[in-house]
């Protein structure tokens, strides 16, 4: 999360909206592809591995689940991507050069997600986020020694990231090597079946899920023709991203592989309360983030990306709290999964694209790039709704009221004071911010703290372990 916030300003700075939005609207072409050859094998990885496996049982989920899986991806993209060139450049009689770019970098980042999900499977978290943070440091690097020494363009951007995704695509290799059997003797048609059988409509869902997040940047394009336009949009979603890493970091990411160990081992009531657990903190942490986006999100944008970029700012608070609030009910309404009912996933998270490619269509002409902003929210609105409707009985935890009533009534007292009081009239946006910091500390923190004594335990035992 800190390599972003050092990497967003810098791009957003050197970049014009024009060039940021080339650059988000390959990207939103090349994560549909990511999404699309697949075949849904990172999940089918995650609920597969054999937890109490010994080292054929290992041996045999390397081969089927991981090493076919991998083939499989590489075939499929080597299919599409000829059929693409042919298509495109008999039509065009060339290709973009960040196209050609885009559909390199397709199978390797394919490749990358399916090895990094191993390692989650396995619990090897130290060595997923060393993985994760290196890669990102790289990027950073590559990345912005491009754009600074070499061209400030989209296409700078893209030779950054293909030099960094190669170079932790080897030591993913190496990794794989060293703690992943395979064996061609081992290679079972119905084990790689069922993979797939739960896997594909999983892959469908990621796929309308990446449409769901991404597919506003192209609508915006081909519906005002205005790249600039998607560049605004794009600035103000990129930052609201950076909320969901830090997220997932903290907590989404570790959620899945302990979620699926506990049904199998305690079932419903056991993941209830590993969820209750959860939602605790999480509660007064995205309360915090919603709260803190209605004081201070412009200000941060604008600190970030220059007073030039102010409006994305709009889109940043907007896209933001949407984000923030879904991550939270995706853990509240988790259960389909660890029943093995993937075709409800897939179904619900179709009608939540379908409206939001619908709303998309009616909101853009009439409110341009905040039409698409208003989409999302209503979509991933409607998306959390029919998770909680469709969540299997037993498994459904909502915040607790209580914890629930103290965050929002705390963040309440907090937007209203900083809103009334306009940060004291302040005008220069880093002071802004720390008036808001400043009353984040005083009307939200300590009455949460003070109100809540569970919360102060949490805090008092992350001190001892941080100390």
């Amino acid at each position: 999360m800190l390599l972003g916030f050092i990497s967003f300003p810098i791009l957003t700075r050197f970049l014009d909206n024009t060039e940021f939005g080339i650059l988000r609207y390959y990207d939103t072409l090349m994560l549909l592809g990511v999404a699309l050859i697949k075949f849904g094998a990172p999940h089918a990885i995650v609920r597969f591995y054999p937890y109490e496996g010994g080292a054929a049982e290992l041996r045999r989920f390397g081969t089927n689940f991981v090493m076919m899986a991998i083939v499989l991806s590489v075939a499929m993209w080597a299919v599409l991507a000829t059929g693409l060139v042919v298509v495109k450049w008999s039509a065009d009689g060339g290709l973009h050069p960040l196209l050609l770019i885009a559909l390199t970098m397709i199978p390797l980042l394919a490749v990358t997600n399916i090895v990094q999900m191993v390692m989650r499977a396995s619990e090897r978290s130290d060595t997923l986020m060393s993985t994760r943070i290196i890669a990102r440091f790289l990027e950073l690097v590559f990345v912005l020694g491009a754009v600074v020494l070499v061209q400030q363009s989209a296409l700078s951007v893209y030779a950054g990231k293909v030099i960094a995704i190669v170079l932790v695509l080897g030591w993913l290799a190496y990794w794989m090597y060293r703690n992943v059997s395979v064996s061609m003797g081992d290679i079972d048609v119905r084990s790689f079946r069922n993979g797939l059988l739960y896997g594909v409509p999983l892959m469908a869902n990621e796929l309308s899920a990446s449409v769901l997040a991404n597919m506003d940047r192209v609508l915006i394009k081909h519906i005002t023709g205005d790249f600039s336009m998607v560049g605004i949009y794009a600035i103000g979603y990129a930052l609201a991203m950076q909320l969901n890493v830090f997220i997932n970091a903290t907590l989404s990411e570790a959620f899945t592989p302990v979620v699926m160990r506990t049904y199998e081992a305690g079932g419903s009531s056991a993941v209830r309360e590993l969820k209750a657990r959860i939602l605790h903190p999480m509660t007064y942490a995205v309360t915090a983030i919603v709260a803190m986006l209605l004081v201070s999100g412009e200000d941060l944008l604008i600190a970030l990306s220059g007073r030039d970029k102010s409006a994305s700012g709009e889109v940043f608070v907007v896209v933001g709290i949407t984000i923030s609030i879904y991550a939270m009910f995706a853990i509240s309404n988790y259960g389909l999964q660890l029943k093995k009912r993937t075709l409800p996933v897939l179904g619900i998270t179709l009608l939540a694209t379908a409206l939001n490619m619908g709303l998309n269509f009616f909101l853009i002409p009439r409110m341009g790039y905040m039409g698409a902003a208003w989409a999302t929210a209503a979509s991933y609105a409607a998306l959390c709704i029919l998770q909680f409707l469709v969540c299997p009985r037993g498994l459904a935890r909502l915040p607790e009221p209580r914890t629930a009533l103290i965050a929002c009534g705390c963040a309440a007292g907090l937007v209203a004071v900083a809103r009334g009081l306009d940060m004291f009239g302040l005008e220069n946006v880093w002071a802004r911010l720390a008036a808001g910091g400043l009353m984040f500390v005083v009307l939200y923190a300590i009455p949460a703290l003070a109100l809540d004594s569970k919360l102060r335990a949490t805090a008092r035992g992350l001190k001892e372990r941080l100390l």
